[in-house]
């Protein structure tokens, strides 16, 4: 596993798919080739001051760590954008929240039916409705 140093990278990551938890945000993304395995770490300001960031960062990479390495895919960019929650979270919750996220960014797009999202319902018209302007 090799960690991800580059701002491009991290952002490349950032339009790959995305699994939201409590203590982290889980971003994956497919390079579409064979590789090793990338993970990067990163924590805003809002997370606290730099000693909190850096505890929350430690703690992400601990997780990651300790999760079996067959769930991390060959080929992919991980990134785990940490929350402020990371800090006060039990760490066996934390384990669970990433192999949940691991799940959902890897789960199957569904295929069928309507477009993702929209509740089987058609999207409306701007100039569709009873409050068209100039009738």
């Amino acid at each position: 596993m090799q960690r991800l140093r580059q701002r491009a990278d991290f952002l490349a990551a950032a339009t790959g798919a995305k699994a939201p938890v409590t203590g982290f945000v889980l971003q994956a993304l497919n390079r579409r080739k064979d590789g090793p395995v990338r993970v990067g770490f990163t924590a805003s300001r809002k997370v606290g001051n730099a000693v909190e960031r850096n505890r929350a960062r430690r703690r992400l990479r601990e997780v990651v760590r300790l999760s079996s390495p067959d769930r991390l895919r060959p080929g992919y960019d991980y990134v785990l954008i940490a929350r402020r929650a990371a800090l006060d979270l039990p760490f066996e919750r934390l384990t669970e929240d990433f192999e949940r996220a691991l799940r959902r960014v890897h789960q199957t797009p569904r295929t069928g039916g309507s477009e993702p999202n929209s509740g089987g319902r058609a999207a409306a018209s701007p100039h569709s409705g009873p409050n068209r302007a100039g009738t």
